[in-house]
């Protein structure tokens, strides 16, 4: 890897970072001494404190123990929106020595069975609005669910716009096998000793391939910890900061920048469960937010807000996410306001960033530079060979934040890993080039995904539903554009000699809906009267997507 990109490094920062070698947990446990009194978490004016905070994670933690046998390395599902509860949850799931399985609240019945299914999971914890798509599972394969109600939380009167999910009354759940989260605080349960280390498993965020099912990606305390640390070293960020966590936290990047990076500095987070744009534009001014960390359709509409000049936005210094390229229009707009939108880059199996751009020295629509003892390079998907700047090829990427490999798939974790120089390097499936300065710029995907308002859609996954349907003889899913979501879901489908001229467009669109996660459910349907294919018979789905493209 060239070191172009050195002479442009953060002002005041090293190099090389030094990670703590502790439990993630543990850093819960030092802002809570450090900081007892100080809000953490903000939720539509409710405040918890640090002090607060662990002794929730503590109680929740015991009753998972004591009550439903979690123990060391066992995986939970966390399953539930941006809430008080959701970090409560992952850091109680941490303290009883277990890996925190987060799972996108968009999914379905039947995705959730897979995760169940793979990760081994016999205990989960979930939001009672989301709970009767996990319901089918009680007694197949999970055992245990604690069950919450986000209005547990809004214990102070506010003028925001609460969302009627949000302010839902506690519902009463008979199912056996379910614990109101409130009980399973009030039984006032400890855990045992906090013996995970830092090569322990901490986190196990799943993301797809080409091929099917999603698959889980083993994440160590250490390797997490890196991340975290690293985002708060990059921007300089201090314990006085306040954030506005939007971005989901079962994503990994709202997961180390918005809930674990504040909770290592001692930061507070005023949390929204879904994306509002007056909530926001009301909490920044209410809390004097300085950073926060958005994709680009959030920033897009939040300034196109008729009401945006009615409020002082000055206290933001930082802005910055990635999952897609800020638009050149968009980003100027805010540069006029005083603020350089930051991009970086990242994936499930890194754990959020191995890319950032500098603070001082942003360039638009690129990835950043390789950021604290990462080392990355563009090389030619064939022969590994390492390009010049200016040449298209493949993003590898080594360093401390780097998964161990996906779980119970040896195949899976042997095809993404090469040997280079004596290092093991990460094969990111993006392509892409570097400029004289070593700055990094996306250019196509060599792996099949759909990048649909930052979040990814697996075809092969998608289609794989589908034909679930009675009517579909064949399937295949191409990205269409979208001027809101950059690119959407298309299916190009061929149906059934019987169902033909019977079956509409938007009764499979209105199926499908109702099948998967709605980010990943066609929103274009075009019936065709046969799919192209090799001489081997394989669908040609690169010439329907570049049809698509034309």
């Amino acid at each position: 890897m060239s070191d172009a990109h050195f002479a442009f490094w953060p002002r005041f920062t090293s190099r090389h970072m030094t990670v703590p070698a502790t439990n993630l947990f543990y850093n819960a446990e030092v802002s809570a001494r450090r900081y007892p009194d100080k809000p953490y978490l903000v939720f539509y004016d409710t405040v918890i404190t640090f002090a607060d905070f662990l002794e929730e994670a503590e109680r929740l933690a015991g009753f998972l123990e004591r009550e439903c046998g979690v123990g060391k390395g066992d995986r939970v599902l966390l399953y539930m929106q941006n809430s008080p509860q959701f970090v409560i949850g992952y850091y109680a799931i941490l303290r009883a020595n277990a890996v925190v399985v987060p799972v996108n609240p968009m999914n379905l019945t039947n995705e959730l069975r897979h995760y169940v299914k793979d990760a081994g999971a016999k205990v989960a914890i979930a939001s009672q609005e989301l709970y009767l798509q996990m319901q089918p599972l009680l007694g197949d394969g999970l055992e245990r669910v604690v069950v919450a109600a986000y209005s547990d939380y809004l214990r102070r009167p506010t003028d925001l716009a609460v969302p009627a999910f949000v302010a839902a009354p506690r519902l009463e759940i008979p199912d056996a096998g379910t614990t109101p989260w409130v009980e399973a605080l009030g039984r006032n349960l400890r855990p045992g000793p906090l013996t995970a280390g830092p090569d322990d498993l901490c986190v196990m965020p799943y993301t797809s391939g080409t091929t099917g099912n999603p698959k889980g990606c083993m994440h160590t305390h250490r390797t997490v910890m890196h991340t975290l640390v690293a985002g708060e070293q990059w921007f300089s960020m201090k314990p006085d900061t306040t954030r506005l966590a939007v971005l989901p936290f079962f994503h990994v990047t709202g997961m180390q920048g918005s809930m674990s990076g504040p909770l290592y500095n001692g930061a507070t987070v005023v949390l929204l469960p879904r994306w509002d744009r007056e909530a926001a534009a009301q909490l920044i001014q209410r809390y004097q937010i300085n950073a926060w960390t958005a994709i680009p359709t959030m920033v897009i509409d939040f300034l196109m807000n008729p009401k945006l000049a009615d409020y002082d936005l000055s206290s933001i210094q930082r802005m910055s996410g990635g999952g897609a390229a800020m638009p050149e229009v968009i980003a100027q707009k805010l540069l006029d306001m005083g603020i350089t939108y930051v991009e970086g880059y990242g994936l499930s199996e890194t754990i959020a960033p191995t890319h950032i751009n500098p603070p001082d020295r942003a360039k638009k629509q690129c990835l950043g530079i390789p950021i604290f003892d990462v080392d990355s390079r563009v090389v030619d998907p064939e022969t590994l060979r390492e390009l010049p700047p200016g040449e298209v090829g493949e993003i590898v990427t080594h360093g401390p934040q780097v998964f161990l490999g996906y779980w119970n798939n040896p195949e899976g974790t042997a095809a993404c890993f090469v040997d280079l120089d004596g290092k093991r390097f990460f094969r990111t499936g993006d392509l892409a080039r570097t400029d004289e300065d070593g700055y990094f710029f996306m250019v196509d995907r060599l792996k099949r995904m759909i990048n649909a308002s930052g979040f990814k859609v697996w075809p092969a996954e998608v289609e794989a539903m589908m034909y679930q349907h009675p009517a579909i003889q064949e399937a295949c899913i191409v990205a269409a554009r979208d001027p809101k979501r950059g690119e959407t879901v298309k299916a190009v489908v061929v149906l059934k000699e019987a169902s033909r001229g019977r079956v509409s467009e938007q009764e499979i669109i209105d199926w499908a809906h109702g099948q998967m996660a709605a980010y990943k459910a066609p929103r274009i349907i075009e019936f065709a009267e046969a799919l192209p294919k090799s001489a081997t018979g394989k669908v040609q789905w690169r010439a329907l997507q570049e049809k698509e493209r034309s």
